[in-house]
């Protein structure tokens, strides 16, 4: 078979295969159309048929409003609040008090409960509670214990007068009493001085003014000995008994500058003024 023919036939077989794919699409709606109607603008103008119709069919707005309510509607008036009751007169407020005062002394049978004013001052101060009574009279301030009254002048124009004062100040400059300055002990301890050292010092921390001869294993042996000192201080002090600055004998100055453990003279120089 030749390739012409078998060209033909293949597309013979595309052409049979769109036409058989066209015939199973679905047709496409139109748009245009609507539900019971053939297109929009008919059913717009049916719409507004319709409308136009019921406004025609609708009465009035005011006669809707100008209809009577039917007569099975009951009409509900709701009542005004009652104005708020008047004070009563003072007579009546006293009858009132009378009469409660007596209920309670017949119920509890006690006789008349409320006390004179005399009892009342009497208890208010015996007791020092302060009863809740009109006829009591207004409770009178007392100065509670430990607190001055110097700044009341009438009170301490009563106490004392000018003289009394002047007789207690005398009191207390006989009471005082004057420490004289003594003179400071001397020193006796004849070790050295780190203060004066480091005064008498000027070269910096590492800077090397003394010979060393460092031996293998002079640092471990600079950290071993340190480490016994609790302070630099202290280890400075040491190394000066020692024969230092000149010598080292336990290897704590290995860098020959003059100072033990990491001491430093800077602090003492600063306090002093240098």
């Amino acid at each position: 078979m030749m390739i012409g023919e078998m060209r033909d036939i293949r597309m013979g077989l595309a052409a049979v295969s769109l036409v058989a794919l066209a015939a199973c699409q679905p047709p496409v709606p139109d748009s245009g159309a609507g539900v019971g109607f053939d297109n929009y603008s008919q059913y717009q103008r049916q719409r507004e048929a319709q409308l136009a119709g019921n406004a025609a069919s609708l009465p009035p707005a005011a006669a809707v409003s100008s209809e009577p309510l039917s007569g099975t509607t009951a009409t509900t008036t709701m009542a005004a609040p009652n104005p708020p009751a008047p004070n009563p007169p003072a007579n009546e407020a006293e009858a009132l008090a009378a009469d409660t005062r007596a209920a309670l002394n017949s119920a509890n049978g006690s006789g008349n409960l409320t006390p004179s004013a005399d009892t009342s001052a009497s208890a208010s101060a015996s007791t020092g509670v302060l009863e809740a009574s009109p006829s009591n009279p207004a409770p009178v301030a007392v100065n509670s214990v430990g607190i001055s009254n110097e700044n009341d002048f009438e009170a301490v124009g009563d106490q004392r007068s000018i003289a009394a004062d002047a007789a207690l100040i005398e009191q207390n400059k006989a009471n005082y009493t004057v420490v004289q300055p003594e003179a400071l002990p001397a020193r006796t301890d004849t070790g050295p001085n780190i203060v004066a050292y480091a005064l008498q010092t000027t070269h910096g921390v590492g800077q090397q003014v003394y010979r060393r001869t460092n031996l293998p294993g002079a640092e471990n042996r600079y950290q071993r000995v340190c480490s016994n000192y609790p302070s630099p201080d202290l280890a400075q002090t040491e190394f000066l008994q020692s024969g230092g600055p000149e010598r080292d004998r336990k290897g704590m100055d290995p860098d020959g500058d003059g100072y033990a453990c990491s001491w430093d003279p800077r602090p003492f120089r600063k306090a002093a003024g240098g």
